[in-house]
């Protein structure tokens, strides 16, 4: 079976919001076992909604439609449906009723412009909201199902488990999404070192990849009879993903690197504490972004300026003076003095040039020194980032969680080397 999803919405074709409803359709219609052949998005024109639902509903067995069923002028879905089947919309007054006594119920007095989420196209079917106002519309154009459902994710959402997923069954297959996350080299290099793999598509199984704040995912999409046929070749491939990439495999699935550092500490019964400089607390934010990370993060220090440097984790002045805030020296310095300081088993330290300006020829923009201290020892590692600032400082951010996820696999479960 094959769906098409189209999304309604000027603030879409403008920019100005993200259309998330798509994708997370997508997943869903993934899971049962529904291709989703096409994403459309469409602005809120009568005659371009009508045409992109016609479009579908001759590719796809299943159309899905969110948004513009609101009750202001430019909330046209309904009546680009209506003109897709070729019909008039109509008044249902038991869905009239209802929309009235939800607002009497609010205690709110219904405007006339709200009249219209109780027009449906003739022939087509309502579809109750338990979150808001707007009845969805069920209708069939040819041999494809068309459901329209509110912009409003939550109440998308709603309607499409409540309502709509029950109407679809399942397809004649599964499709399995699954994603190994790499990180410490580039998307070209991860595609060739597994381009054989990416390039068969004899089997179920078929590779790709995708790019975010330096991280390498690989997305694996398995297409089988059976959810556990499935499962095990996802599994299988995963785990040849594996073995060719090594340690630049971080996680799968959800995982994140801040999650693994986390269950690495936690595994090792160790702490960790930052000092950053260049980041501006971005580590630590990682880090406390997963739920528990109370149990090994102690804290950290944002030690932006000098003096903070000097007087927050005791990087001498003469240190600061001979090699400069930016250098290997003060960061070790930086990562030793916060170790000291919290009493922790690692300290992550950072400082660099995230730009625009402040770089030069021995020094460039996108230069961050990462110290690593631990029970062994400390070591630094030098990094020059491409990109603006954003794209600097998050980047640094990551990279020095993954020094210490490497570190933190070479010492093993009990912490040691």
């Amino acid at each position: 079976m094959k769906a098409v999803v189209i999304a309604v919405g000027n603030e879409l074709i403008f920019g100005q919001t993200v259309d998330t409803n798509s994708a997370w359709l997508a997943d869903q219609l993934a899971r049962r076992g529904l291709e989703t052949v096409r994403h459309v998005a469409v602005g809120d024109s009568t005659e371009a909604i009508a045409e992109a639902i016609r479009h579908a509903a001759a590719r796809a067995d299943v159309v899905l439609v969110s948004g513009g069923l609101g009750p202001t002028a430019d909330d046209l879905t309904r009546q680009g449906l209506a003109q897709a089947l070729g019909v008039e919309l109509q008044l249902n007054e038991a869905c009239l009723a209802e929309l009235e006594a939800w607002f009497s119920g609010h205690g709110r007095q219904m405007i006339p412009a709200n009249r219209i989420q109780a027009m449906f196209p003739a022939g087509a079917e309502p579809l109750p909201n338990r979150y808001g106002t707007a009845p969805g519309i069920a209708a069939s154009i040819g041999g494809a199902q068309v459901f329209v459902m509110p912009g409003v994710p939550h109440e998308m959402r709603g309607m499409y488990h409540g309502v709509i997923a029950p109407r679809l069954g399942s397809g004649d297959q599964v499709i399995l999404h699954h994603v190994v996350h790499t990180f410490g080299t580039g998307e070209s290099d991860i595609s060739h070192r597994i381009g054989d793999l990416m390039a068969d598509r004899s089997g179920p199984v078929m590779l790709g990849t995708t790019v975010q704040a330096g991280m390498v995912s690989i997305r694996i999409t398995v297409q089988a009879a059976e959810t556990e046929q499935a499962r095990r070749a996802a599994s299988e491939m995963a785990a040849a993903l594996r073995s060719r990439l090594g340690a630049l495999v971080v996680g799968e699935g959800d995982e994140t690197m801040p999650s693994v550092v986390g269950r690495l500490l936690g595994r090792a019964g160790q702490t960790l504490a930052t000092a950053e400089s260049c980041t501006g607390g971005l580590v630590g934010q990682m880090i406390t972004a997963v739920p528990g990370a109370s149990d090994y993060y102690l804290g950290g220090v944002i030690s932006y300026a000098n003096q903070a440097k000097r007087r927050d984790l005791g990087v001498a002045d003469e240190l600061l003076a001979a090699a400069g805030a930016v250098s290997e020296p003060v960061a070790r310095a930086m990562a030793e003095g916060c170790r000291e300081r919290f009493a922790s088993d690692w300290a992550v330290a950072l400082t660099g040039i995230a730009g625009p300006a402040g770089g030069s020829d021995d020094k460039p923009v996108g230069l961050v020194y990462i110290a690593l201290a631990g029970p062994h020892g400390s070591r630094v590692h030098r990094h020059v980032f491409p990109g603006d600032r954003p794209t600097v400082r998050c980047r640094s951010a990551t990279a020095a969680l993954n020094h210490l996820r490497l570190a933190l696999q070479d010492a093993g479960p009990d912490g040691e080397p």
